[in-house]
Parts: C-alpha cells; structure tokens; sequence
C-alpha cells in the first residue's frame, strides 16, 4: 500500500478532496512509494489565508520569541538529521553520505537564523537636526511564497524558510512534488520548536500551484530556485504583479585546470564535484576546462577515478553515486548523451547502460572529451552525471571562454600559484568563485547567488542578503519638544504647550 502525502496548512494535515495528485517514486527501485496531492487555486487559497492570519500576532513577537523557536528548531533538527538524510535518499536517491551533507549545509543556515536579535537592529541618529532624532527598523513582508526544487528538499527549503520566519514573515512553501516529504517533516519540527500554527503552511503541486502563489494578490514576495526558463519565468510574473522575487536559475559551471596544478587532486575534485549527488545539483561541475598541455594526463586521471566509481542504491553505504529523480529525467540526460556523440565530441566513459540489476532510473557517470562551444552538451544545463572536457590554449582562453557563457553560477580554478588564481577570481565573471575548492557554495554567513541568466533580481539567497529580502526598512524622524513649565523632572523652556485632560 503506498503512503498518501497532502498538504500542511495552519498547523494540521489538509483534510480535503484533492482533484489531482502525482506519484513519488523511489529512484532506486522505481517503484511508486506514495502518491501527493497536487494543490489548485483553493488549497493555495487556503494556506495563503492562513498565513495571512498568523502574520499579525507573529509579526508582533519578540525578536527574543523567534530566536528561541529558532534555537529549539536547530537542537531538534541536529538530533534527527540521519532520519532527514534517509527521507531525503528514499525520494532523491543521492547517497546516504550526500543527504547527510545536504542537512548540515541546511543547519548552517538555521544557525545564522537565530542570530536575528542582532541581524535586524535598525540605525540611530542623534540630533540629525537641531532636536530631531532619525531611526530606521527593519519591517516583516507579510506572506511569503517559497518555491523549491526537487535536488536539495531539504537545504533549500531552510536557505529561506528560517530567514523569512526570523524575519516575522509567514510562509507558504511549495516544494518539489518529485520529493516532497522533507518539507514536511521540517514543518512538523518547527511545529514541535513552537512555531504557532499558520505561521508556515506547505503545500504540493506543479504548475497550477505556482501560477497561483506568483498571482495572489497577499503574498508579498517569492524565493525560487530551479532551471532558468523557469526562474525567468517566475520572476518576470511575481514582479508583474508587483511582488518582491529573487528567482536562482541554472548552471554550467566550469572548473578551470592550468599546468601548474595538482594534476590528481583537480582529477579527485573533478570526479567528486561532476558525479556526486548524481550531477542533480547547480553548483556540479560540468565543466573541465584543460589549459594546454596537461588535457592528456588529466583527462586519463579523471577516467581512471571514473571507472572505480561506485553506483548504487543510495541507502547502501558503499554506494558513491545514485539514481537519477525520475525516469522521465533519466531519458533526458541520456539523450544529452546521445547528442555529444552525434556532434563529434569523444566519449571516453560511456553511462548510458550502468551494470544495476533491477528496476530504478540509473545512468552512469559519462565523459566527453574534446568539447566545443558550440555543442549542445556544453551549452545546455544537463542536470545529470555527464561531464565535458574542454581544451584551450592559454589561462586567458580559459577566463573568455567562461565570460562568453551566459551562465554565472559558478566557477573554480585549480593552480598552484596565488597570484594567477588572484587574477582568475578578478577576471571571471561569476557570483561564486573556488580557488582549489571545486564547490564553491558560501557558508550561511555569506550569501549565494550567481550572475547572469544564473539569477534573476538582486538578492541571492540566504546570509546578509536573505535578511535584506525579506524586510523593508522604515525610517522614523521624530522631534519631542520640551515639558510643559514646571512639569516635574522636566526644566521650564520655550516648547509648545502639551496639556491633555486629566494632566496635573
């Protein structure tokens, strides 16, 4: 019997007759584990009036209220992360040692949360006049939307859930219908941490459910991360209905290699960053860029490391590399596949037919080498375990042929010498940038975000720029004359008169 997932809304499991719902599968075996009940116009309806009702009275606790649900949340969290990790492997699939991963990241950002007390201090001017004091605060939204997608349905949920609540916002999170139990039981912690009811509702669905959170009229902002056209989309219809939106689109991230680095530790990193979590990640590796004359040895480190890769169920620990989401994304990627060879670029390791007995959506690790430009696996966003090796001739060719991309997620150069990897960081342009580091991802207390088509609006997600997101500062001038005369404690002078009835 396969589960039944529905929506969360003000505190309690959604009781309702769904019309649509979707199956989840289990990637490794293909099989369907539960089906989810897909939102329309009402539940979201629904869930946004629920927020809305809870903004008030959470809008108007204190910052020490929020921190310490916050705090509650981050122990209960930390004491169920294996349980989080396995939720996460049973609908993604990534490996156990990825999900695990995935949550701690998540932690990072829940712990930056609890520091709101001293995040969301205003400014003070003393006598910016003569007599007039200027103060500024930082103000809640209101409701807010969160779209999330199916390769980290826990991590991105809690880059913005913990900042918007911090913040005295309510949310309303659509996650990935592909995955979507890790939302859940997030919600049910935050729940047991004591966050009030409506405070953050869920909600399950695809497009339908997104069209209706970007068009209503009470949700005051959208956080988004997904593919491009997408985050295109969504940003241009949240601003054209006037709300704030911050929409974190895809990827093609390249890893520069130039001579003089370690040959086998980029050919570890290359492999590590291109495979794990399956390539079902924005900041993958998906691109080598090989600076002559070391694309020989190189390109023969990485297959060597390629062919000892472990594939298989993520639940196994000896596993390294799971399945694919689905079957639908499987055929995908592997038709990108199919694509390199038909546009010349040489297959050195073949994916396509994983030694997996069984059922599930396998596709093993692939490398094509001698890429072009103007190939479709390297201008595409594949999402998958396939990784490209581009040759060019010069540290400058390396830097132009990055800038020409119109992605800008981001970017890794592996050199053994500071001041060239000084100039790589300068030149590139790209949000995010690792000198021998293959991942860039920024800890909670900076910001992610990309450049280009990798994100639409001017807010990346999370750290400093989360907390701007999600507020609106307030700027208060105020003048306070002086006392009535002979008021008590208070000198006689020229101020204006301010009796009321009652006043002695």
């Amino acid at each position: 019997m396969t589960e039944h997932i529905t929506h969360r809304i003000a505190g309690k499991p959604w009781s309702g007759p769904a019309e649509r719902t979707g199956d989840v599968f289990d990637p490794a075996t293909g099989a369907v584990k539960a089906t989810v009940d897909f939102a329309g116009p009402g539940e979201i309806d629904e869930a946004v009036r629920a927020a809305a009702a809870a903004f008030p009275a959470w809008r108007d606790t204190s910052l020490a209220g929020r921190s310490r649900v916050l705090f509650r949340f981050r122990e209960l969290l930390a004491a169920r992360q294996d349980e989080l990790a396995r939720i996460i492997t049973a609908e993604h699939g990534k490996v156990v040692s990825d999900a695990a991963g995935e949550v701690a990241r998540a932690l990072e950002n829940v712990e930056y949360a609890c520091s709101a007390p001293q995040l969301l201090k205003g400014e003070f001017s003393e006598n910016a006049s003569t007599g007039i004091d200027v103060h500024s605060t930082a103000r809640p939204l209101g409701v807010v939307g969160v779209i999330s997608p199916f390769n980290f349905p826990a991590m991105v949920p809690l880059w913005f859930v913990p900042n918007a609540i911090a913040c005295g916002n309510t949310v309303v999170l659509k996650p990935s219908e592909k995955d979507p139990s890790a939302s859940l039981f997030i919600a049910e912690l935050l729940a047991e941490a004591g966050l009030p009811d409506g405070v953050l509702n869920v909600v399950h669905g695809d497009k339908v459910a997104v069209d209706a959170l970007l068009e209503h009229r009470d949700v005051q902002a959208i956080s988004f991360v997904g593919s491009t056209p997408i985050a295109r989309y969504v940003y241009e219809k949240a601003t054209a209905a006037g709300k704030r939106c911050q929409a974190l689109g895809g990827a093609k991230n390249h890893m520069a290699v130039l001579p003089d680095a370690d040959l086998d530790g980029a050919a570890d990193a290359a492999v590590s960053a291109g495979f794990g979590s399956a390539g079902e990640r924005c900041m993958a590796v998906s691109v080598v860029v090989a600076v002559d004359p070391i694309g020989d040895e190189l390109v023969a480190k990485i297959t060597e490391r390629m062919r000892a890769l472990r594939v298989g169920d993520g639940r196994d620990p000896d596993s390294e590399m799971g399945p694919l989401v689905t079957a639908a994304h499987r055929e995908r990627v592997a038709s990108y596949v199919a694509a390199g060879v038909d546009e010349g670029a040489e297959l050195v390791v073949d994916g396509r037919n994983p030694d997996i007995h069984g059922g599930g959506f396998w596709l093993g690790p692939t490398l094509f080498d001698r890429v072009r430009p103007e190939m479709s696996i390297y201008t595409d966003e594949i999402f998958g375990p396939v990784l490209s090796v581009v040759r060019v001739a010069s540290f400058d060719d390396a830097v132009a042929l990055v800038n020409a991309n119109h992605y800008g997620n981001g970017t890794a150069v592996f050199t053994t010498d500071g001041g060239t990897a000084r100039r790589y960081t300068g030149e590139v342009e790209v949000g995010m940038v690792g000198v021998n580091v293959p991942i860039p991802v920024p800890v909670g207390y900076y910001s992610f975000g990309g450049w280009k088509d990798s994100l639409f609006g001017d807010s990346h997600a999370y750290g400093p720029e989360g907390f701007h997101f999600f507020t609106r500062r307030k700027v208060v001038t105020s003048r306070w004359p002086s006392a009535p005369s002979g008021a008590a404690g208070e000198p006689a002078g020229g101020g204006v008169n301010l009796r009321f009835p009652g006043n002695a």
